[in-house]
């Protein structure tokens, strides 16, 4: 089996006067990726690589996050995750090494939202830090099953 972790990137400051790419987290986008990271320190399982966004609010969140596992993995920011369609980190899962089991995705919305449902069959809207969970049989898998999804508390 493998697990793949989807999060979208924390909340990010629009009023910041950079381009897209650029644009800084929140104070709350902190306070979101903070229990996020909470969150998956609390599972029974170690991420075996993280693929973020080079986009500063995705690899930030991820950052803080990441500083709550007991054994961060290793970090790939890839442009494939700087899209803002499902397609496309569709082929980024269908890519990863068969070696790994799991896997975190820090990426962008619409596209983190349509690669869930492409996996799961099930629509889940993927607001600020949110976490999808989803189980496949091998990175090629059409179908998987969503184990687990939401926003974690207090990050609202």
């Amino acid at each position: 089996m493998r697990r793949l972790v989807v999060m979208r990137h924390a909340k990010s400051d629009w009023s910041a006067p950079v381009g897209d790419r650029q644009r800084p987290m929140t104070r709350r986008g902190r306070r979101q990726a903070d229990e996020a990271g909470r969150w998956l320190a609390e599972q029974d399982w170690t991420i075996d690589l993280a693929v973020v966004s080079p986009a500063v609010r995705a690899a930030g969140a991820w950052e803080v996050a990441a500083a709550h596992l007991p054994e961060p993995p290793p970090v790939t920011h890839d442009e494939a995750a700087y899209t803002f369609e499902g397609e496309g980190l569709r082929r980024l899962v269908r890519a990863l090494p068969k070696e790994v089991k799991v896997v975190a995705l820090v990426g962008h919305n619409p596209a983190v939202s349509e690669l869930v449902e492409d996996l799961t069959g099930r629509w889940v809207q993927m607001t600020t830090s949110a976490l999808a969970v989803v189980e496949l049989d091998s990175w090629h898998s059409r179908m998987g099953r969503l184990a687990a999804f939401g926003r974690p508390p207090g990050s609202a």
